[in-house]
C-alpha cells in the first residue's frame, strides 16, 4: 500500500488504529491492552495511535499513559518488527503541551498526533502560533488533528499549509466535517504532506477524493475488510471497494449509535479481546437495546461463511 515518507522516515498512510484503553475495576488493564496489540499486529494495520479520543485520553493521568506506551512497546518488541506509534497530545495551554512533549521525549514512540486547543477558540493566528510552538519543541514528527466539532474552532487550510512547510509537520488527521474544505486541502497540499481521514463514516468518500489513508476507530472490527477497501481503490478496483464499503458503512453506523468508544468496547469485550467493557466517567456503558443489536450483528458475522 502506498504511503507518504518523511525526513524522519515515518510512514503515514494506509490504515491506522486509534486503539482503545481497556479498564478493569477502575485501573488500566495492561494485560488486555497487550492482547489487543498482539491481535492487531496480525491484521493489516500500518500504525497505532495511543491515548487518543478512542483511548479515552482525557481520563488518563501521565503515569497511566506512560504505562500504556511502555506496555505497547514491550509487546511489539516481543512480536518483532514493530509498527509505528503516535501518541495523542491535546491541551489549551500551549506551555503545558510543550512541557508534556518534553517530558515524553524519551518514550518509545515515533511521533505525536496533536489536536487543536479546545474551548478557548483562538484566532487562526493563535492556532498557527500554537502548533508552530509545539513543532519547535520537538524533532519528532507531528500529525495535526483538526476536529472543530470537539475543539470549537476550525484550523483553516491556509494555516495548515503554512504548518506543512515545516519539516516535522508531516500530515493531518482530517475531521473538519466539511467536504469542500477537505477537497481544497487535497488540491493544495504539499507533495509530501499526508491527509488521513478520521471520519469513520466518510472513509470511502475521502479515499475516493485522494486521501492517503485513515485513522479509524471502527477498524477495530473487520480490520481486513477496512484495509481491503483502500487496497482495492488504490489498485483501481472501484466496484469491489464500493461493495465492501456498503457492509462496513452499516457496521460503522452501529458503532456510533451511542457515544464512542462504548459500543466498540462492548463488541471487543463480547469477543474476548478485553476483559471488561468498562469506561470512565463521563462516558458510560451502552444501553441494553444497543447491546442487543451489537450482539445480534456480531453473532451474524461469526456465523457467516
Amino acid at each position: 500500500m502506498e504511503t507518504k515518507r518523511t525526513s524522519q522516515n515515518l510512514s503515514i498512510g494506509g490504515l491506522w488504529l486509534p486503539i482503545v484503553t481497556p479498564f478493569q475495576n477502575g485501573a488500566v488493564d495492561l494485560a488486555s491492552l497487550r492482547r489487543l496489540v498482539r491481535h492487531y499486529r496480525d491484521q493489516p494495520i500500518d500504525g497505532l495511535v495511543l491515548a487518543g479520543t478512542t483511548g479515552e485520553a482525557l481520563t488518563l493521568n501521565v503515569d497511566e499513559i506512560s504505562d500504556i506506551v511502555r506496555s505497547v512497546s514491550d509487546e511489539q518488541q516481543e512480536i518483532g518488527t514493530p509498527i509505528p506509534v503516535l501518541l495523542g497530545v491535546s491541551g489549551s495551554n500551549t506551555r503545558k503541551v510543550i512541557e508534556y512533549i518534553s517530558y515524553t521525549a524519551g518514550w518509545p514512540i515515533d511521533g505525536y498526533l496533536v489536536s487543536g486547543p479546545a474551548y478557548s477558540r483562538p484566532s487562526q493566528v493563535g492556532l498557527l502560533s500554537h502548533f508552530e510552538a509545539i513543532a519547535d519543541a520537538t524533532t519528532r514528527p507531528l500529525v495535526i488533528y483538526n476536529i472543530p466539532y470537539r475543539t470549537g474552532v476550525n484550523l483553516s487550510n491556509d494555516a495548515l499549509i503554512r504548518l506543512a512547510g515545516r519539516d516535522n509537520v508531516i500530515g493531518i488527521k482530517d475531521c473538519c466535517a466539511d467536504a469542500e474544505q477537505t477537497l481544497d486541502l487535497l488540491k493544495r497540499r504539499p507533495q509530501n504532506f499526508a491527509v488521513m481521514t478520521g471520519e469513520d463514516l466518510a472513509y470511502h468518500a475521502a479515499l475516493c477524493a485522494g486521501a492517503d489513508g485513515a485513522i479509524l476507530s471502527a477498524a477495530h472490527l473487520m480490520t481486513q475488510e477496512f484495509a481491503q477497501v483502500q487496497i482495492d481503490l488504490f489498485n483501481g478496483h472501484v466496484s469491489e471497494a464500493r461493495t465492501k464499503w456498503y457492509d462496513l458503512h452499516d457496521l460503522t453506523k452501529l458503532l456510533f449509535a451511542e457515544p464512542s468508544p462504548g459500543p466498540l468496547k462492548h463488541w471487543l469485550w463480547r469477543n474476548g479481546l478485553i476483559e471488561s467493557r468498562e469506561l470512565r466517567l463521563p462516558m458510560t456503558t451502552i444501553s441494553d437495546v444497543l447491546a442487543e443489536r451489537i450482539d445480534t450483528r456480531a453473532m451474524a458475522l461469526t456465523c457467516s461463511p
